[in-house]
């Protein structure tokens, strides 16, 4: 089994140096990053970090570097990290900080629903680390076992009607002219971030055994399935299937802020594009392929703001 530890050692490992990543010395215990058989087996890699200014940057360091593809990068805090619109993102130490490598034989607007890819795999890795007990939260979200999980379009998970984990996909051309794509992932597992206008919470408060390590594994594993059922997009259909059978919101009224538009109705559905449409107040239907979206009192907090504006 391919696995990297951290421990208080003052050398770097053998098996770090061959793959070309670094560590950092934490008094955290023992820590292990691995992949699992299904991820092993089909020709996925991975490299570890114990702190990192961003697994992002190592996917396109690497990808710079000649790296083929089908590589995860992962760390246990991630300093100078970015979510979407280029928002600062920082992970606290213990959090999962992940980023995976591809180079897909695709056209981009195929390779864009690789986001709904990456929102089944996690929540299903995250579903099945979930105990059967409620922690309270929203309304948006809550359930029981492993329907705490829900996906947020476009690129997060709620438990709980909190904000457990979210998504990044990044794309851009190599030298070769190939298509890379980079896919970021955070997850919320020691402790959330505060002072956001929206509730967070972390895997440790809902209950949850299990570290970031594992919820890595998980994470790999099931990309595999999901992926290979994507299919290079023939498959984005099924995806999309099981990606609505997951999504939080759906027929609750919803604020979407689309580049400072905003859109206010009723969540009705994701289309076969994954857009998002929306039945607006006036009666209109809106198909929405990129934007903030915000729920139940999120949303009339938003909608206020824009009456008070």
């Amino acid at each position: 089994m391919e696995t990297i530890r951290f421990q208080n050692w003052s050398r770097t490992l053998a098996a770090n140096k061959k793959m070309g990543a670094s560590s950092e010395k934490r008094e955290f215990g023992l820590s292990e990053f691995r992949l699992g058989p299904k991820a092993r087996g089909a020709g996925f890699r991975f490299r570890a970090f114990d702190s990192v200014g961003s697994t992002n940057n190592e996917a396109a360091a690497a990808s710079a570097k000649g790296d083929p593809g089908n590589i995860w990068f992962a760390a246990l805090q991630q300093t100078t990290g970015r979510g979407r619109r280029g928002r600062k993102w920082e992970s606290a130490y213990g959090n999962l900080a992940a980023s995976l490598l591809l180079r897909p034989n695709v056209d981009p607007t195929v390779a864009a629903t690789l986001g709904f890819v990456a929102g089944v795999a996690l929540c299903r890795a995250l579903r099945e680390i979930m105990p059967e007990t409620i922690n309270g939260g929203g309304d948006i979200g809550a359930g029981s076992g492993a329907e705490r999980c829900v996906l947020k379009w476009p690129n997060d998970v709620l438990a709980d009607g909190a904000k457990l984990a979210g998504i990044l996909l990044e794309a851009q051309t190599g030298s070769s002219g190939a298509l890379e794509i980079t896919i970021g992932i955070g997850v919320n597992v020691v402790s959330a971030p505060q002072g956001l206008p929206y509730p967070t919470i972390c895997t440790n408060e809902l209950g949850a055994s299990a570290d970031a390590q594992k919820i890595f594994e998980l994470l790999a594993e099931h990309w595999v399935d999901v992926y290979a059922m994507w299919d290079n997009g023939a498959g984005i259909s099924r995806v999309l299937n099981i990606w609505r059978q997951y999504a939080a919101g759906v027929g609750n009224q919803v604020i979407v802020n689309v580049d400072d538009e905003i859109i206010q109705g009723i969540f009705e559905a994701i289309d076969d594009t994954g857009r998002l449409i929306v039945k607006t107040n006036d009666g209109q239907t809106k198909a929405i392929a990129a934007g903030d979206v915000h729920f139940g009192a999120a949303a009339s907090i938003k909608s206020n703001e824009r009456m008070d504006s």
